[in-house]
């Protein structure tokens, strides 16, 4: 796989810590706006600019580089004089990810090197398209990851002094380090390394990919003696080797039983799976088919039973079953990406919120065993996707830290 190393534009390291900020995705316009009241340097001005205006704004992107040359008109970011790659470590519970910040292929991504695993939707690309392209930069890294290869790490870890240029820990408790690599023997040595590396997989940023190749593309079409070389022809990525990459459980919870009495509703859940009040509270499932249900204030165990499990590599995924057997069949929740009855819970809020979410505005929830890092690869190389919602991926890199500019 092809990596480049690029000139960055960084905050100046005694601001990185007020300046990061999560990813656009992850807040609401409401919840937005609150955090730049508190912190007026925050990035997120840059990347969810609705919340800095009162009213509906038609050109919000045109509002998104306001903001950006405002913020480096403040000194408040510089740009690196050379390219350079970048260590970027996130510590989340005990548990580092240690990355790497470089520039991926657009090429790549369009002969399906760079493998994806869900779809996106036209909607939320084309507002990634046009703030890459008002923009004229990629400002949060795609989160890339590969089958871990002993000769890179050794060279990653190899430049971890004890000593970061950056160090800050976020209101969520994770931990930011970043080093950068200068040195251009090293760079090119990772460079040759990474072309060992068969294929980059996406583990979180689909929509920020697609959008950023799209603007590599309109870019092409604007330059057409174009070499393959600029900036345009590449975007952001922060990528980890599989072997620090974490998936967590994605969770479910919804409105009603579908006017089902909670008797009628578990007959017809016995008659695909196994169901037991379950000894512990809240419920983890501990493996693959099971999974954990909250109704009435009281926890179940679920078991799929064994006959049931296919051998599709889609169908076999419990999202799937979970969906298939629980969600369509008895809920009659078709399609779980548009229908008003469900709503999805990451990880990360762990599973007393299914228990809260439940005496707020909803009858029901499903704890789920996590998907497998292993589980997305073979999708993804089967060229499949999986169904809605199916990874969440903990910590998340921040947006800020490195914009890449594509000029």
């Amino acid at each position: 796989m092809e990596i480049k190393a690029f000139k960055a534009i960084r905050p100046k390291k005694e601001l990185a810590s007020e300046i990061a900020a999560l990813p656009y995705d992850v807040y609401s316009v409401k919840e937005a706006r609150e955090i730049i009241k508190k912190n007026p340097k925050s990035f997120l001005q840059v990347d969810l600019p609705a919340a800095t205006v009162d009213d509906e704004v038609k050109n919000l992107n045109e509002i998104a580089l306001l903001n950006f040359n405002n913020l480096k008109k403040k000194g408040y970011f510089y740009k690196e004089d050379r390219d350079k790659l970048y260590i970027y470590s996130l510590t989340m519970k005990g548990k580092t990810q240690v990355g790497l910040v470089a520039c991926a292929s657009i090429d790549e991504y369009l002969e399906g090197k760079i493998k994806k695993h869900e779809f996106t939707r036209k909607d939320k690309e084309a507002d990634r398209v046009d703030h890459v392209d008002k923009l004229d930069a990629n400002t949060g890294p795609i989160f890339l990851t590969y089958k871990s290869l002993d000769e890179i790490n050794k060279i990653i870890y190899s430049e971890i002094k004890e000593i970061p240029e950056i160090d800050f820990r976020t209101e969520d408790g994770v931990n930011h380090k970043i080093w950068t690599i200068e040195d251009e023997d090293t760079i090119e040595k990772l460079i040759t390394l990474f072309k060992n590396v068969e294929n980059f997989y996406i583990a979180d940023g689909h929509h920020r990919c697609a959008s950023a190749v799209k603007v590599g593309l309109k870019r092409r079409e604007e330059n057409k003696n174009y070499t393959g070389n600029e900036e345009f022809n590449y975007f952001l990525s922060l990528i980890f080797p599989s072997k620090e990459v974490e998936i967590m459980d994605y969770n479910r919870v919804v409105k009603d039983l579908n006017n089902f009495t909670e008797k009628e509703f578990l007959e017809k859940l016995r008659e695909n799976f196994e169901v037991e009040v379950a000894k512990t509270s809240p419920y983890k499932p501990e493996g693959k088919g099971c999974f954990g249900m909250y109704l009435s204030d009281k926890w179940y165990k679920l078991k799929v039973k064994d006959e049931l499990v296919k051998d599709d590599i889609i169908e076999r995924l419990d999202v799937s079953i979970l969906q298939n057997l629980v969600l369509d069949k008895i809920l009659g929740i078709k399609n779980p990406r548009t229908d008003e009855r469900i709503d999805f819970v990451g990880g990360i809020r762990g599973l007393y919120e299914l228990e809260e979410r439940t005496r707020e505005d909803m009858q029901i929830a499903f704890s789920l065993y996590p998907t497998s890092l292993e589980e997305l690869f073979e999708v993804a190389d089967a060229g499949e996707v999986m169904p809605p919602k199916s990874t969440w991926f903990e910590p998340k890199p921040l947006s800020g830290l490195f914009i890449h500019e594509l000029k």
